[in-house]
């Protein structure tokens, strides 16, 4: 298959081509367009030509927009999910959980509208606030959920009038750049562009006074380089980062019964997800019947090619992120107890097997930073307080969870941990009508729900006598 950028309406071929790398293999899956510096002129200049079009064009006309974008996505999704396992290397199960919740993200965005709200009207004034869009949003992608965080941006940006140029990772160009051939066929030219770099357009894309809104999802360190790049400019910015999620189990909980989600939380999408469960605070008690539950789980997982039928967890993405684990598994080993996985298959592919470890200083690496992959560190303690405690000492926020037997008692607990989201009882349910992002070092602003929307506006209010 041959892929192309979307530029000013038109599939173009890149300045240069770029690998792409098929993670189950750790083989060339086919190469993409790569942009150069002149290419990134000619879409910001094409996207600020094109909002004023789609600016005005209304609700209306922008929703059955991407209404259609969503049903052509749907008419392909089966396509669009191999593709994303053969890139990012996601089981197919998961792709094509992620393609359903794609589809239904743009359809969510694709119903939604910020009318004028009165704020005061009392006979002497008037005062209405109106929602206007900020103009040329850049979408930087991560490798992670490619499509999905693809929809979770180009669908409220767009609804609200912006224009979009979509830079996703260059490990995983494929579906966005085959998402753009849809756009070419439904949207005004200019409306939504792609764009593939080997990370060397994003700090003049983030930088560039053509540009208004930054909507990044990636690591910390990357996200503090993209704020860095929009001071000039004081352009808007979303930043959705890194997170050093806990899960604290208490002590009136089912061990039993949490453990399973504990596992699941950890290791979907071979543990790559930023609000996976990533480092496990349980009651000294509960410790030796928790860790033999992960054990026999993490033994009862299939690691492998995403396309091969019984998969249940696929490979690492990419070589540096796969190399990372193998690090913080070395070092885990030398300062703690691996008691499941711990190795890597032999063969192609960057394949980790999912791994869980015990007896960790609280200081070792594992516990401090985020692994980004399915190594889980469990960590015993002696005091509620003390457990939160340790939780919070993160520079991280971005989301936790607190497992127990008395929902009121979870709630209570989980509005004293320092996170964007918490959850009781369950993790990683997120819902479109309810905002996420992080506190601390895991992000500013929101994506999903009212807040997300109107992060791709600017207020303005009108203030009149009468």
């Amino acid at each position: 298959m041959t892929f192309q950028l979307l530029i000013d309406g038109h599939l173009v071929d890149g300045a240069d081509r770029l690998e792409v790398v098929n993670p189950a293999t750790g083989k060339p899956l086919c190469s993409a367009p790569r942009a150069d510096a002149d290419q990134l002129e000619q879409v910001i200049a094409a996207a600020r030509r094109a909002f004023p079009g789609w600016a005005s064009a209304g609700y209306a006309a922008r929703r059955g927009a991407v209404e259609a974008l969503a049903d052509a996505l749907e008419a392909r999704r089966d396509e669009f999910a191999r593709l994303l396992t053969e890139e990012q290397g996601k089981t197919i199960k998961e792709a094509t959980g992620e393609m359903i919740g794609a589809i239904a993200g743009l359809r969510y965005f694709a119903a939604q509208e910020l009318t004028p709200e009165t704020l005061r009207d009392d006979g002497g004034s008037r005062i209405i606030e109106k929602r206007q869009p900020l103009g040329v949003v850049a979408a930087i992608m991560p490798w992670n959920y490619p499509m999905l965080m693809l929809a979770l941006k180009i669908g409220p940006a767009l609804i609200t009038g912006n224009t979009v140029i979509a830079k996703p990772a260059p490990t995983t160009p494929l579906t966005t750049l085959l998402f753009g051939e849809l756009a070419a066929e439904i949207l005004p030219p200019g409306v939504l562009q792609t764009i593939v770099d080997q990370n060397d357009l994003g700090k003049v894309l983030s930088s560039h006074p053509g540009i208004n809104f930054v909507s990044f999802t990636g690591s910390t360190a990357t996200g503090q380089k993209v704020l860095a790049s929009t001071v000039d400019t004081l352009k808007r910015f979303s930043l959705e980062l890194g997170g050093n999620d806990a899960a604290l189990i208490l002590d009136d909980a089912s061990v039993e019964a949490v453990a399973p989600h504990i596992f699941h939380g950890a290791t979907k999408n071979a543990g790559q997800i930023c609000l996976a469960i990533k480092r496990v605070y349980a009651p000294r008690a509960m410790m030796e019947p928790l860790c033999a539950a992960l054990t026999r789980l993490a033994a009862e997982a299939v690691v492998g090619d995403g396309l091969h039928q019984g998969t249940t967890m696929g490979p690492i993405n990419n070589k540096a992120q796969y190399e990372k684990l193998l690090d913080l598994i070395a070092d885990a080993r030398a300062n703690g107890t691996i008691i499941a996985g711990g190795g890597a298959p032999e063969g192609g592919g960057y394949f980790i097997e999912p791994t869980i470890v015990r007896d960790l200083p609280e200081e070792s690496r594992l516990v401090q930073e985020e692994q980004f992959g399915p190594v889980l560190p469990v960590q015993a303690y002696d005091d509620l307080d003390e457990a939160i405690a340790r939780i919070n000492a993160s520079d991280y926020g971005l989301g936790g969870s607190v497992w127990t037997g008395d929902v009121e008692r979870g709630i209570a607990v989980a509005s004293r941990i320092e996170s964007g989201t918490v959850w009781v009882n369950k993790h990683l349910d997120l819902p479109f009508d309810v905002p996420m992002g992080g506190a601390k070092f895991s992000g500013i602003g929101r994506q999903q729900g009212l807040e997300g929307l109107k992060e791709f506006t600017q207020p303005t209010i009108i203030n009149a006598a009468v």
